[in-house]
């Protein structure tokens, strides 16, 4: 019987010689934006563009909405399953949402990284630095910590995110001051991250994230 000590060490190695087999460094990419700096349409663009890039599948309490489908769309588990989980130290990053449990569980993105994937994560700046302290713990040599980037989305000034966010006329005046607020605090921490990508058109936008992860995924000599 292998031992999940075994098992992990067996998923550090493979991942490990990914780069080799695919000839690229699979990338964990981590994408944080404020709402509404187009996000979305530009994560969108990169799944379309690089055919070896998948999106991370999380983890949630919450029940499946709509045609959801488990291990799709999320991995549905229990509040007992996450938490035992969380105990493990199985996860990157964790949250509670609206009073549901979301996480991102290490050994999914591993997987991937091994079966030559590049995995994108959208998530925002609280998990992105719980991922980077779980990857500061794990060591520079691990296969996440090599292939991992981040990267920040932000609008041309907080001007132009209201008159965004306005145009959309989704949201409540209420909402979007809200928003805004929240938008000032995240983008007070863009300089965290690897890159700052700025969506002042989205055309140059996405040249710019479509350098980054090429640039990127280059294998060290």
């Amino acid at each position: 019987m292998t031992s999940s000590t075994e098992s992990s060490n067996l998923a550090v190695q493979a991942a490990a010689e990914a780069t080799t087999d695919y000839g690229y460094t699979p990338l964990l990419v981590v994408v944080s934006a404020p709402s509404g700096a187009g996000k979305t349409t530009l994560c969108d663009q990169l799944l379309e563009t690089f055919d070896n890039m998948v999106y991370s599948v999380s983890c949630t309490t919450r029940d499946p909405r709509g045609e959801e489908v488990d291990g799709k769309d999320y991995h549905f588990l229990t509040e007992a399953q996450f938490r035992a989980k969380s105990q493990a130290g199985e996860f990157l990053e964790c949250a509670e949402v609206h009073g549901h449990y979301y996480g991102t569980l290490a050994e999914t993105i591993r997987q991937a990284l091994a079966a030559g994937h590049h995995v994108l994560l959208d998530i925002d700046v609280q998990g992105a630095e719980q991922i980077r302290e779980a990857l500061v713990i794990l060591g520079q040599h691990d296969p996440l910590h090599q292939g991992f980037v981040d990267i920040f989305i932000a609008p041309p000034s907080l001007e132009a995110l209201r008159a965004r966010l306005e145009g959309r006329a989704e949201d409540s005046p209420e909402v979007i001051d809200r928003r805004m607020g929240n938008a000032e605090l995240e983008m007070s921490r863009a300089e965290e991250y690897d890159y700052l990508v700025v969506n002042d058109n989205l055309d140059e936008a996405f040249g710019h994230l479509k350098t980054i992860i090429e640039k990127e995924s280059i294998p060290d000599e």
